[in-house]
């Protein structure tokens, strides 16, 4: 199975947008084609430099040539953001489309995924986890021999068969040699300063009046890419000599010399301390303040966080707008919502001013202030018409709730604050498909909060459930124990409830269909007793399955009840699983073509929030009412789809016994009615549909009755 195969969808390197920032590459052709000439003889190539020399946008020119030779795909992992090198595999499996759905360790799935792909993963920033990266390099190397890797490091991982690249700065005139402007702009460093100068003050043209001054500039800043641009983009406000006078000013003061007395990481030093300096006091504060956020942040996060201590809240646009001119903060807009973000040495260097002031730990306390609060607000209005919206704002603060739950859990004091916010974002490591993740930190929390808690209550029955999607039945068993054995030491009525409906959701996956009718009709009642509608659609979903896989026919009334609710809750991503559980029903009922009608609605929602579990559940059903309806082809063509979802969720659906029955009946009629041979292709057509491809075709391509025969 290709790479490509397993998921149309993950997040491939793309031109610019991928790195965040634009790739166009200047002065770097020779390093380039030696890159390349590297990767033919080498897996792992790492670009090393000072931070700022441009690895990264080497390194996004370098995949961006390559993609061809690599026709399983080009994948970014962006590790400047990542605390937690526990998580790296994870994050790695992210980056590649997979979710960590499964029991299984992130690395054996991305071991298994990648085990004959062609594939080229690049690992951007990996000097601050670099024995982490260079573990799971090795592992992913051994596994899969046709995988390359390209990192980005300050330091070579050290992992045998490596070819380092260094990256060097950018070539700058020599002194006292007289240039024209034209043949100046031979040498890489100016030309990167001219077209940066023009983005910052369009009527700036290189010319005799400016060339030397420009020239003094860029062998003041030894060629270093980021200290160029951090210059350049000051005259918006300066003229190039002032620049030149001011950043020699500087020198002066802080080194007590010029930049030849500086090695080239001084420099960088220098030349980011001089732009700090040319910012206002208040900008000044909102760039080591921002330094506190994880990869990127929302202007409403920024105002939260950053302001108050003399800065008002309504400032803080303005002083955005003045950082983004002066190239501290990245602009980015994500769909409909402008995010910013540091360049990882800029945010490096905001986070030692931050130190500086004294203000590390209290902005720590706000930022995790004010993403406790946004989870509590996501899951107060979960059941909502906002389910697709919510689902992507954390998607996209992803980075940064795991800054705060790691904070939570390394601060003294804090982990009760952990623990709340890890089990409230139950339906973020759900619908998400972050199973797995989210055990990792809900663990780490119950570790360290003892305490008879609801909270602690809660915890352990989302642990509980997750271990359950996971197809971990038995690790679920003593959390959901303890958990009811808490509430009633706790006299506390919603958490007994929770614990019975997962007992009994932990039931029905195991296959035991009338202990899961008994507990969940009892979680269903208790939901409705204290109005948690979030509780009552779960378990209404949970017993309609088990109604409709026992061939109960109350599964008809229990799906109903589910689909009333998410329809009055307008509910999408809710109401895609009610319509898959009366789907379920209908084909055990024999009425095949109106369950695919049903599994079809589902699978649209599914489709747009990206949920890689639900789609396998909707092909894989989807494959059952084919074969029920005697279009052989499609089933198999189906199950072959489905089987790829499964695998990139690494989740096998012959470990829930609840669907295995269904699956080996159908697999059974298919081979009769097909014969080996058509089965065996069918089913390799349908594997190599891709996501998207498998969802257009389950949806679009041959759905009237015998549309395969």
């Amino acid at each position: 199975m290709s790479a490509h195969g397993a998921n149309g969808t993950g997040p491939r390197l793309r031109r610019g947008t991928a790195f965040g920032e634009e790739s166009s590459l200047i002065g770097r052709r020779q390093q380039l084609a030696e890159a390349k000439r590297m990767l033919w003889h080498s897996r792992l190539v790492t670009l090393t430099g000072v931070g700022g020399v441009g690895k990264t946008k080497l390194a996004a020119g370098v995949a961006d040539e390559v993609r061809r030779a690599f026709p399983d795909g080009v994948w970014l992992v962006e590790l400047g953001a990542l605390e937690d090198e526990g998580l790296l595999p994870e994050t790695v499996a992210t980056a590649l489309g997979l979710r960590d759905q499964s029991a299984r360790h992130p690395l054996d799935l991305l071991c298994d995924h990648l085990s004959d792909a062609r594939s080229l993963i690049v690992l951007d920033n990996c000097e601050h986890i670099l024995e982490s990266c260079a573990a799971l390099t090795d592992r992913l190397l051994r596994a899969a021999p046709r995988l390359c890797v390209l990192a980005t490091s300050r330091q070579p991982l050290g992992v045998y068969g490596e070819s380092v690249l260094p990256v060097p700065a950018l070539a700058v005139p020599e002194p006292r040699r007289a240039l024209r402007p034209t043949a100046a702009t031979h040498y890489a460093a100016v030309r990167l300063f001219e077209r940066r100068a023009a983005e910052a003050s369009p009527e700036f043209t290189l010319g005799p009046e400016n060339l030397e001054t420009v020239v003094q500039l860029c062998r003041r800043l030894d060629g270093i890419p980021l200290a160029i641009e951090l210059a350049a983009a000051q005259l918006r406000a300066l003229t190039p000599e002032e620049i030149l006078w001011r950043l020699d000013e500087h020198l002066e003061l802080s080194e007590g010399g010029t930049t030849a007395d500086l090695p080239r990481h001084g420099t960088l030093r220098a030349s980011i301390d001089w732009s700090f300096g040319l910012c206002s006091p208040a900008e000044q504060r909102v760039w080591a303040r921002t330094s506190v956020f994880a990869g990127s942040c929302g202007l409403e996060a920024v105002e939260a966080v950053c302001s108050s201590d003399g800065i008002p809240e309504e400032r803080i646009l303005d002083l955005v707008a003045g950082l983004v001119d002066k190239s501290v903060l990245v602009r980015e807009e994500q769909g409909s919502e402008v995010r910013y973000r540091l360049l990882e040495t800029i945010r490096q260097y905001g986070a030692e001013r931050l130190a500086e002031a004294g203000e590390t730990r209290v902005l720590r306390y706000r930022h995790r202030d004010w993403y406790q609060q946004l989870v509590n607000r996501a899951e107060a209005d979960w059941l909502s018409p906002r389910q697709e919206t919510w689902l992507a704002r954390l998607q996209s603060e992803h980075a940064n709730l795991r800054t705060t739950l790691d904070f939570c859990l390394s601060e003294p004091g804090q982990a009760q604050a952990g623990l709340e916010i890890a089990a409230s974002l139950w339906f973020h490591w759900l619908c998400s498909g972050f199973l797995g993740e989210g055990r990792h930190w809900l663990g780490r929390a119950l570790a360290l909060a003892h305490q008879d808690t609801v909270a602690r209550g809660k915890a352990l029955w989302v642990d509980g459930w997750l271990s359950v999607l996971r197809g971990d039945t038995a690790s679920a068993l003593p959390q959901l124990e303890e958990c009811r054995a808490l509430a009633l030491r706790l006299h506390d009525g919603p958490t007994l409830i929770h614990a019975k409906q997962f007992l009994g959701g932990r039931a029905l996956y195991e296959g035991d269909f009338p202990r899961a009718i008994g507990l969940l009709e009892e979680a269903v009642e208790g939901h409705r007793a204290v109005g948690d509608r979030n509780g009552l659609m779960t378990a209404l979903y949970q017993l309609t399955m088990a109604c409709a896989m026992s061939g109960d026919p109350r599964a008809a009334d229990f799906g109903k009840d589910c689909l009333d609710l998410c329809n009055e809750a307008h509910a999408p991503w809710s109401r895609s699983y009610a319509l898959w559980a009366l789907g379920l029903h209908l084909w055990r009922q024999g009425e095949p073509l109106r369950a695919a009608e049903l599994l079809r609605d589902a699978l649209k929602t599914r489709r747009v929030v990206g949920d890689g579990w639900g789609i396998a559940l909707c092909l894989e059903a989807l494959a059952w009412t084919a074969a029920s309806a005697g279009e052989a082809e499609r089933g198999a063509r189906l199950l072959g789809a489905a089987e790829v979802e499964w695998r990139s969720t690494g989740i096998s659906q012959s470990g829930f016994r609840h669907l295995a029955a269904g699956h080996r009946r159908t697999e059974s009629r298919l081979r009769t009615d097909l014969g080996e041979r058509k089965y065996a292709a069918a089913v390799r057509r349908g594997a190599r549909m891709g996501r998207d491809g498998a969802a257009d075709w389950a949806l679009y391509a041959g759905t009237a009755p015998h549309a395969e025969r």
